[in-house]
């Protein structure tokens, strides 16, 4: 580098400034993001309702992340489900503070939903400024055998009635199975999240449903010990060790001239399919909004990937026997990228096959009332228990979705107290109340 001197001890002295200027970028002080933060609290919003896989891993998150963030603010998770994940995503991206102190627990979908052109998204996933993923998910697809389905095979000859909680992998995989490689599944929409359709199955109301392994094993681990479920296929760009111990395919075992529809290639349907699971491998994501400052991007991806590798998260993880293969925010980025230069007319393809051919028949969940004496609170108020029959069931109870009376008066969830008879009314034991009724 050079320049010319134009005269002058001052415009020389000018000169050798602005090169070392040049030559050493400004220091961005470190204290600036720890100042910014101490003060504040960080909200993850939570793209799913109470419950599930996403909701669980940024609840272990959130114990863990303020350690590692500059200034160790504290950490809440509060959840905005809906669209699969679209709301959450809408919000953080228009109406939430760009400040860096709101979080973005994303279904793995959303994205994918705004590249295909859907309806709903009101956002550019490329301008997400994406943290990581905690892991990299392997899905299923699993059926009762009640159903007479036992193997992959049986899904072409035979029907299996699937739960899905709208636009999302619950609904993607079963349809693009059918609509590419001529299987019958069946739809039944409605459902919130795709623990009320592991209720539903139980209930038998449904065969089964498309989810990730991780959720699925934990929620019916004493159901697939007793050998109540087949699970038919692995939705993964590469095999998953316990799955393939256990003698579960990989969806490219099946895409073959035997199976793929006529009017499809082989090649073509291959490329479908990966094309939705390079979305698939994104995890569970978390990202912050597009015009977050750079420092603290900076300063929270260093954090995001400090948790997860953090002992005590791994330890935490471990115990609920939940799956950590993390990922960086730079390489959700690069997954991101790849699925918005796919070929405009693959991806219009590809779209079409994830939407369920004909009507989607709609459920109405049933939801369950339970009284009883208020045994315990906690957080607040945010974690109710009852005894009823002999047993102690809580409910989840929101400041904002769930209604809370006391002797027929709106009240917050902090005024129940311990001895007061309440009524849940909610879809199960331990899910979010749609309302409490006390009286004191």
């Amino acid at each position: 580098m050079s320049f010319k001197y134009t005269g002058g001890i001052t415009a020389l002295a000018f000169g050798i400034s602005g090169l070392l200027g040049a030559m050493t970028p400004a220091p961005v002080s470190a204290d600036a993001v720890a100042d910014f933060y101490k003060k504040k609290r960080i909200t993850i919003i939570q793209s799913s309702a109470p419950g599930g896989g996403y909701d669980m891993y940024a609840r272990t998150l959130a114990r863990h992340f303020p350690k590692h963030v500059p200034g160790s603010p504290r950490v809440i998770v509060k959840n905005m489900p809906g669209a699969g994940g679209i709301v959450a995503a809408n919000y953080i991206y228009n109406v939430a503070p760009q400040d860096g102190t709101i979080i973005a627990g994303l279904q793995r979908g959303a994205p994918m939903a705004q590249i295909m052109g859907q309806k709903g998204p009101m956002f550019d996933p490329m301008k997400f400024q994406w943290l990581g993923s905690v892991t990299n998910e392997v899905g299923i697809i699993v059926v009762l055998k009640s159903s007479g389905v036992l193997k992959l095979e049986d899904i072409f000859t035979k029907t299996a009635i699937m739960g899905t909680t709208g636009p999302s992998d619950t609904q993607f995989y079963p349809a693009l199975t059918n609509n590419v490689l001529g299987a019958k599944f069946q739809l039944v929409g409605g459902y919130p999240s795709a623990t009320l359709v592991h209720l539903a199955m139980k209930r038998k109301e449904v065969d089964g449903v498309s989810q990730s392994w991780s959720s699925f094993k934990i929620g019916n681990r004493k159901e697939l010990a007793a050998g109540k479920f087949a699970v038919l296929v692995q939705l993964s760009l590469k095999p998953h060790p316990e799955l393939t111990k256990m003698g579960v395919p990989l969806i490219f075992d099946v895409i073959d001239r035997k199976h793929v529809l006529p009017e499809f290639t082989v090649k073509e349907a291959d490329g479908f399919f990966r094309l939705m699971l390079t979305s698939k491998a994104m995890g569970r994501p978390y990202a912050l909004g597009p015009k977050v400052p750079l420092d603290r991007v900076k300063a929270m991806r260093k954090a995001f990937m400090a948790t997860v590798a953090d002992p005590g998260f791994l330890k935490d993880a471990a115990a609920q026997d939940r799956d950590v293969s993390p990922i960086t925010g730079e390489e959700v980025q690069q997954m991101i990228a790849k699925l918005a230069n796919t070929p405009k007319d693959i991806v219009k393809r590809v779209e079409k096959l994830i939407q369920p051919k004909g009507k989607v028949r709609m459920v109405k969940i049933a939801l369950a009332k339970h009284t009883g004496k208020v045994t315990a609170t906690k957080r607040g108020g945010r974690r109710i228990f009852i005894s009823y029959k002999g047993k102690e069931v809580k409910a989840k109870v929101s400041g904002s979705r769930t209604k809370v009376t006391i002797d027929g008066k709106k009240a917050k969830r902090k005024a129940i107290k311990v001895g007061m008879t309440c009524t849940f009314t909610y879809p199960s034991p331990g899910s979010e109340a749609k309302r409490v009724d006390c009286k004191g």
